[in-house]
């Protein structure tokens, strides 16, 4: 089991390109897929997320795009905080088993 780097909804270049919770939320669920793939796994092998809202009251929104990300519904904190890197809505965290 391992932590692997917080993803936040950076595209290629290292850019936010999305501007609403669900854009954002999506491109992150689409960088933890990818992060998992070079560490050799993918979304069924992860055990733990932490996911970091700018807004509490983006909650539900986000939530709909994470189930559909993460349906083997994984162990999950989810919090609010003051600011995100980058000006980011939202940020994952998440500890596979690879």
């Amino acid at each position: 089991i391992t932590r692997l780097p917080d993803t936040l909804a950076l595209d290629a270049e290292g850019k936010i390109v999305a501007t609403t919770i669900e854009e954002q939320a999506e491109q992150c669920c689409r960088n933890v897929e990818a992060v998992l793939k070079e560490a050799g796994t993918d979304m069924s092998h992860v055990v733990k997320t932490t996911c970091f809202l700018a807004e509490i009251a983006d909650f539900k929104a986000f939530n709909e795009v994470y189930a559909k990300h993460f349906v083997s519904k994984p162990a999950r904190s989810c919090v609010a905080v003051k600011d995100l890197p980058a000006g980011a809505l939202c940020e994952v965290e998440v500890t596979a088993v690879l």
